[in-house]
């Protein structure tokens, strides 16, 4: 058995597994090893060059050693995707475990064990289980919070039965418990931000990925359709101009005041009928008309000219052309019928009979069905949605137009075409695999250090000015978020410092004037969501919810205000430092950075633990300027690298005294020996500033990274979408010129059978005939009228006028069915549903009738207006009548509509035996119209060719001549 197809819901699902691992996971996996890496190697060169001894730091180092070997073997097996792909949650489970392994092996190594020990590494581990490990929100919950509580219960446990004053470790307990807290809030916080964004993206990309799939699908059997009745050249020309009409905006002109023509000369062309559309003109269709009305059921009649082309290929026999057609006759054609040469040759009195009921009246052009409709210049775009959706050709851009090509490439391959069925839903899902994983390979993280049509890889910037720009300027209206979340690193910070801290004035005030200013900026942001509290109140605070829009649309306050933000709480870090009290500190021979006089003053040692906790407090700072995701890089950049610097002044510099005094009070009895790198509080605090800038960073780069990416996919999404909307609408239109709208809607989109053919009954459907025959006489071929060209250019004048008539809301329910030759045929009532006439509402079911009266009475007032501007005199006779009739699509992947029935055949009669500028009708339509307020005055009884004798109606068309008629043409 072959392999079973995924349900499309697992089938998404693992796409956007793959879509987010190679996104998101993977290339922040391989980061978050090389900073691990980057990280050993740095510890080992501060141990060296520090001049700290190795046996005391035996397993500190060898920790080290472990560590570099075992994550660059993972480093080396995550580069092999296909590993990575099997194996995601082991080596998330991996890293995590020897990330938590290392972090208790350095509490318990190298010195004293405090409370504060080793909180930045579990706070590392924690944001970023969250942030860079390939693991579910669940996951990176049930870690995060295992983490955090490991490393308090740890420290509880060991240190309550070893301290003297449990106070100092409930305190510094709890101040661990507010930092892991913040750290999971942030981290979750993070990793939501990036899901839902990344989700957006994949449901966008996927559904327009389906619809492409599905528009080249329906746009091949459109096309497809399409060639099946004009011509690959006549498409061409006619797409190309709507298109170029609808680039700009339906404004162009042409050259004249014609309406277009596609028409193109032929030579050594033979003719059989029915004739197949696009219609044919020349005297040379006029004899294969006849040629047809005059041959033998069963057989091939051909003229004399045609058979000397067939270079004796074929028997034939002469026929008697004046037994068969008049026309044959007069013009003194010689024709002959083809003998079959698997039959045996017939007698040629049997097979040049007289066929009953055929005279010279006989119009082959009747039973033409498979005919193109005229294609007017203003109802095609009449239903056209989203005029200005076409862009223009730009790089990068992939386009769907019907291009020369694709049609040459149609009409040259149209013999397997025609039997090749459309595409079914199982190909049409492995074309959205196949396009899907296309567009993943492009999400490879190494792509932004590569060359790049649309970015610089260096800055990032989109190399087009303008999409940059417009990038900057986009509305982000998740700002106000970012803020909230930022105020809760600040509220961790105060909380912090609150425990740990010695409390003095400054701490009061300094923490009083950044609330107030958290206050004002949570209240700008979220001005927006209290509109009904300030439409209660005075109308004066009416403009204050307009603050909140503000801060979303307009970049240079979102920014003003987010470096607010970010510098207040990087600067409540550590500002209170400058305030601690100066504690007792050992002699200065023990410790010679400490100053002079802090041997001189009180005795209390109390603030020196909270040394640590404000290093943590400047951690959490950074992690605030990781949750404003689309602040641009540079800016993120230019903030971290400023904090660095100033941290590092702060703790390695003019406060290192301070770490050296806590560090003289946790090693008295220890001349001799020194605690390990990360034992000192302020190279602890310098190495985890490093570690986080460059996590950050990373973060930073790689979030810059995919948000314009997302901005850049968007963007060209939205211009795709826009023109699968405008080609499926093209695409409509030009079927809906071939086939009404309602059947049109049948054949889009799906794989008809030859089985599954439309067709529809109605009870009383009005048809109309209507026909210029005093064109035949105008038509003629001539170098001065250009063989005949400057003839059609007027009749497709003609067809097109009447075709906007269509166009007007009174007319909306008259249905062109085709024109024939110079004859223009149309029905009423065919948007009826089927059946639905009923003996009581049988006036009501009359009212197309009056309405088919009216287009005719508009056709001839149309025709008149022709005549004037063209110096001509045609007239028009009109024939109508009413009955039921059955509508249908013959053919499935070659689709003609047409309508059949006894009421047709009538309605042609009545124009062909009808009077030039004359409505005539049944005696049953007549009587009907009478019930509508029409007048109707016997013509008299005629014989009707196929029906006998016929009394027949004119339509009254005097009360029209006047205000009625240009009421119509209005």
């Amino acid at each position: 058995m072959g392999c079973r197809r995924r349900p499309p819901a697992q089938r998404e699902a693992l796409f956007y597994e793959t879509y987010y691992s190679l996104s998101q996971l993977y290339p922040l996996l391989l980061l978050l090893l090389l900073i691990v890496l980057g990280t050993c190697l740095a510890l080992l060169t501060l141990h060296l060059a520090s001049g700290r001894e190795f046996s005391s730091n035996l397993s500190f180092l060898i920790t080290l050693f472990v560590a570099l070997a075992v994550f660059s073997l993972i480093l080396i097996l995550v580069c092999i995707e296909s590993i990575f792909q099997e194996c995601t949650r082991v080596f998330s489970a991996v890293i995590w475990a020897c990330l938590l392994a290392m972090g208790y092996i350095f509490v318990f190594t190298s010195g004293v064990v405090s409370a504060w020990d080793q909180v930045s590494f579990f706070l590392f581990i924690i944001f970023t289980v969250y942030t860079m490990l390939p693991v579910c929100m669940r996951d990176a919950v049930v870690a995060g919070l295992a983490s955090s509580l490991s490393h308090i219960i740890v420290m509880g446990v060991y240190l309550s039965a070893r301290r003297e004053s449990r106070a100092d470790l409930a305190v510094q307990l709890l101040a661990n418990a507010v930092i892991f807290i913040c750290g999971n809030l942030v981290g979750a916080y993070h990793k939501h931000l990036m899901e839902v964004a990344l989700q957006e993206t994949f449901q966008e990309t996927f559904k327009l990925i389906q619809s492409r799939v599905k528009l080249e699908s329906e746009k091949r059997h459109q096309e497809h359709l399409l060639l099946s009745i004009l011509p690959a050249y006549i498409a061409m020309e006619m797409k190309a101009e709507i298109i170029e009409r609808l680039r700009d905006g339906g404004r162009q002109e042409s050259a004249n005041n014609f309406h277009n023509l596609y028409v193109k000369h032929h030579k050594n062309v033979r003719y059989r009928t029915p004739i197949p559309t696009p219609r044919f003109w020349s005297h040379d269709v006029t004899l294969a008309n006849h040629m047809e009305a005059g041959g033998v059921p069963g057989r091939v009649h051909i003229t004399e000219a045609t058979l000397s082309h067939l270079g004796g290929v074929y028997a034939v026999e002469e026929t008697c052309r004046w037994q068969r057609d008049p026309f044959l006759k007069e013009n003194k054609v010689k024709t002959f019928l083809v003998i079959d040469p698997w039959v045996g040759a017939e007698s040629c009195n049997n097979t040049l009979s007289p066929v009953p009921g055929e005279g010279p009246k006989m119009r082959a052009s009747v039973r033409m069905t498979r005919y193109l409709e005229s294609w007017g210049a203003a109802k095609p775009f009449a239903n056209l949605k989203h005029l200005d959706t076409i862009p223009a050709d730009q790089p990068g851009f992939t386009r769907n137009n019907y291009s020369e090509s694709s049609l040459g490439s149609l009409n040259q391959s149209k013999t397997v075409e025609r039997v090749r069925s459309p595409k079914g839903p199982d190909e049409e899902l492995d074309g959205v695999d196949e396009k899907f994983f296309q567009v993943l390979e492009q999400l490879n993280s190494q792509k932004q250090w590569k060359k790049s049509e649309d970015f610089n890889r260096i800055t990032l910037y989109f190399k087009e000015k303008l999409m940059e720009k417009e990038y900057r300027l986009s509305a982000l209206p998740a700002f106000k978020y970012y803020t909230a979340c930022t105020f809760l690193v600040f509220l961790a910070g105060f909380l912090i410092q609150i425990l740990v801290a010695h409390k003095t004035p400054a701490l009061g005030i300094s923490y009083g004037i950044s609330f107030f200013l958290f206050t004002l900026l949570l209240f700008i942001c979220f001005a927006g969501n209290l509109v009904k509290c300030f439409q209660k109140g005075p109308k004066m605070l009416y403009w204050v919810p307009s603050l909140s829009t503000a801060v979303c649309t307009q970049p240079w306050l979102r920014v003003t205000l987010g470096i607010t933000t970010i510098l207040v709480v990087l600067t409540m870090a550590m500002f209170n430092l400058f305030f601690i009290p100066t504690p007792w500190c050992p002699p200065p021979s023990h410790n010679p950075a400490v100053p002079v006089n802090a041997t001189r003053e009180s005795p209390s040692t109390d603030s020196l633990f909270s040394i640590p906790y404000y290093v943590y407090c400047c951690i959490l700072g950074l992690l605030s300027c990781s949750l404003f995701l689309h602040m641009n890089f540079e800016l993120k950049l230019l903030m971290l690298t400023l904090c660095l610097v100033i941290y590092n002044v702060l703790f390695l510099h003019s406060h290192a005294w301070l770490s050296d005094c806590y560090v003289g009070h946790l090693y008295p009895n220890q001349t001799m020996l020194r605690p390990g790198v990360l034992k000192e509080p302020k190279l602890m605090g310098a190495v985890s500033f490093f570690v986080f800038f460059f996590t950050l960073l990373a973060l930073a780069r790689q979030n810059e990274y995919y948000c314009r990416l997302d901005f850049l996919w968007k963007k060209k999404f939205k211009k795709e979408r826009e023109e699968i909307e405008t080609m499926e609408n093209l695409n409509r239109v030009l079927l809906e010129n071939v086939l009404p709208a309602d059947v049109a809607q049948q054949f889009i989109g799906q794989n008809r059978r030859n089985e599954d053919l439309y067709h529809q009954s109605y009870d009383c459907v009005c048809v109309l005939f209507a026909s210029i025959p005093d064109f035949k006489e105008f038509y003629s071929e001539s170098n001065v009228n250009h063989e005949g060209l400057e003839c059609l250019r007027l009749l497709n004048e003609i067809i097109a006028d009447f075709d906007e008539l269509l166009s007007k809301p009174k007319f909306s329910g008259v249905e062109k069915i085709k024109t024939i030759g110079s004859t223009y045929m149309a029905a009423t009532g065919l948007n009826a549903t089927s059946g639905q006439d009923n003996q009581q509402d049988a006036e009501r079911s009359y009212t197309h009738l009056g309405i088919m009266v009216e287009f005719a009475v508009a056709l001839i007032a149309k025709l008149d207006i022709i005549n004037k501007h063209s110096f001509n005199s045609f007239k028009l006779r009109v024939g109508i009548n009413h009955g039921p009739v059955v509508a249908g699509v013959i053919g499935a992947q070659k689709p003609q509509y047409d309508i059949w029935g006894n009421t047709v055949n009538v309605a042609s009669r009545m124009e062909s035996t009808g009077v030039l500028g004359k409505i005539q009708v049944t005696e049953e339509t007549a009587r009907a119209l009478e019930t509508l307020g029409y007048t109707c005055y016997l013509r008299g009884v005629i014989k009707v060719k196929g029906k006998g004798q016929l009394r027949t109606y004119y339509v009254c068309t005097d009360l029209s001549r006047g205000g009625l008629q240009a009421s119509m043409l209005s």
